[in-house]
């Protein structure tokens, strides 16, 4: 990413590669939640309960905003 670059070079000796670190960690969590929420799709619903539930208004993932001024 940064190349001939001796602050970078010197902050990941010392600290560690912190964006390699969480990136590794995103994926990490990534498939953990594939996995935990895989069961949850494979299942039908049970007797009595209808085939589909309506979607609940603003249900779902949705990316969080980043904090900053907001537009009006």
């Amino acid at each position: 990413m940064f190349q001939d670059s001796p602050i970078y070079d010197r902050l990941v000796a010392e600290r560690g590669d912190i964006p390699a670190q969480t990136r590794r960690e995103a994926e990490r969590v990534t498939r953990e939640l594939e996995y935990v929420m895989r069961p949850m799709q494979s299942f039908g619903p049970g007797p009595g309960l209808p085939t589909e539930r309506p979607a609940a208004p603003g249900a779902g993932w949705q990316r969080a905003a980043l904090p900053g001024p907001r537009p009006y």
